[in-house]
């Protein structure tokens, strides 16, 4: 069975030029991440998952960040299904792949 973490975040629009939708993971859920996963990892130390918010699931992949934690991306299709807006705190539930 593949490690699953529940959380809740904030959604942030990324500050690009791209609509890119993000949350944070907590120092300490991005600590267990980094424990359970020592399998070699995808490019940028990127980690496959796979993510559900509410009744939607899909697979992706969290980045780390320089401060110690990953982020997830929202897709926008998943934004919509959920009516997920920028700034609202949600729970999401992170399965490691």
């Amino acid at each position: 069975m593949e490690p699953t973490f529940t959380l809740k975040s904030t959604v942030e629009r990324w500050k690009g030029k791209a609509a890119w939708h993000f949350m944070t993971i907590s120092i300490e859920i991005s600590e267990q991440i980094k424990a359970f996963n020592e399998m070699p990892r995808r490019g940028f130390g990127a980690v496959a998952v796979e993510a559900k918010i509410g009744n939607t699931a899909w697979k992706t992949s969290i980045f780390p960040e320089k401060k110690g934690t990953y982020v997830l991306p929202v897709k926008s299709d998943v934004r919509k299904k959920e009516q997920i807006s920028s700034g609202d705190k949600v729970e999401v539930m992170i399965t490691l792949q």
